[in-house]
């Protein structure tokens, strides 16, 4: 096992009803903006717990943040925070919610002339403002880690940055608010989770077995509990399983000591920057065709994962990798997600040679565990994706 350093600091309120306990969390003094999505809070009943939670503290809304969170629209917030005085920034949504947050909270604090610097990897985060989330949709792990994904669609470019700073100081998690969920946004978050597991365990082996066992343990849950919850949203027992399953997922635990991908996000990022096609949906595109592309230098865990989360035991070690990269896609599509990018749009062609171009551009010379994929590598597998 490699050696490692770990602190997660944002402390969890899980469970029903847990919503007022925002009250004892913020500061007296907050002066808060409020930052949601579309409004489905003012429909489920989570906008009034979260208004008497609040009290009479100032604040000011901030809605309608799209998925896939919008430089441009996110810039507004910002200014807002500068204007009013704020001092603190709550989310209520799921990832792009929490995602647009963590932008805000280090823009409002950054001196320099262009915030997308923060985005792009070239202005350290130095401060950022406080913040809490209560989660609405269980999907990205955002709630209790440390990272974002923020798109400019000026510029069809969709950017990871993350930094200890944009922790959350709190995040509530009540799996009551499943229920009003559409299943599109569950088997969206249950796929999303996967993925998010499969990137920190699909590797090569370096003694990590607790971690392998933790990843393992959350992909055999999200697979038995999820069509639970796609089924029948109101199952509490489920979305509980499925709720805590989408943060662990993603909150640093399962990746400590050992090598990590992110390659499939990679791809994926750029056909939501593209394309517009939802997060989890370009993992489940990208993930079966990568993993076969590099089937030999994944083999030991391909094998691994096929045995234990899907209990695959005969033919030899390719045969056996082979028919768990099948289960994944055929688990992603059970839940009504497609699995080829020709599935989502008709201007597919040229893909592949436009997202090598824009490796080479970044000078994004290798990506993966060992950074042995190659922008041309890149290309061939998305090549693949069309069907």
């Amino acid at each position: 096992m490699n050696n490692f350093i770990y602190k997660n600091p944002t402390k969890i309120i899980f469970g029903k009803g847990q919503i007022e306990q925002i009250n004892t969390e913020l500061p007296k003094d907050a002066r808060i903006l409020m930052v949601y999505g579309g409004g489905s809070i003012k429909r489920n009943g989570v906008y009034e717990q979260v208004i008497r939670a609040v009290g009479n503290r100032k604040l000011i809304e901030f809605p309608n943040v799209p998925a896939n969170p919008e430089y441009d629209h996110l810039i507004e917030a910002v200014k807002i925070i500068r204007e009013e005085k704020l001092n603190y920034i709550l989310a209520i949504g799921g990832g792009s919610v929490i995602d647009g947050t963590k932008f805000i909270s280090a823009a409002a604090k950054y001196d320099g002339e262009d915030p997308w610097q923060i985005v792009c990897g070239t202005a350290p985060i130095k401060k950022a403002i406080p913040f809490g989330t209560v989660l609405t949709i269980p999907a990205t792990g955002s709630e209790m880690n440390a990272g974002a994904v923020i798109s400019r669609r000026a510029l069809k470019e969709k950017r990871p940055f993350d930094s200890p700073l944009v922790y959350p100081q709190f995040s509530v998690l009540d799996p009551q608010v499943m229920i009003t969920l559409p299943t599109r946004q569950i088997a969206n978050g249950i796929v999303d989770a996967t993925m998010h597991v499969l990137e920190q365990y699909m590797t090569y082996p370096v003694g990590g077995h607790l971690q392998d066992r933790f990843a393992e343990g959350i992909m055999k849950t999200l697979i038995e509990e999820g069509p639970k919850v796609m089924a029948n949203p109101a199952n509490y027992e489920a979305a509980a399983s499925l709720m805590w399953s989408c943060t662990l997922a993603l909150n640093g635990l399962i990746a400590q000591g050992v090598p990590t991908d992110w390659g499939v996000h990679a791809i994926g990022h750029e056909f939501t920057a593209i394309f517009g096609i939802d997060h989890a949906r370009t993992l489940a595109i990208v993930a079966p065709r990568y993993y076969e592309y590099l089937l030999q230098e994944k083999r030991e865990k391909l094998v691994q994962y096929a045995n234990r989360v899907w209990n695959i035991s005969s033919g030899n070690d390719d045969e056996r990798a082979l028919q768990g990269i099948q289960k994944l896609e055929n688990f992603c599509q059970s839940l009504g997600i497609n699995t080829h990018l020709s599935d989502y749009t008709e201007e597919y062609e040229g893909t592949a040679e436009e997202i090598e171009k824009r490796f080479i551009e970044r000078k994004w010379s290798g990506i993966g565990e060992r950074a042995q994929v190659t922008p041309e590598d890149v290309k061939k597998i998305v090549l693949k994706t069309y069907k």
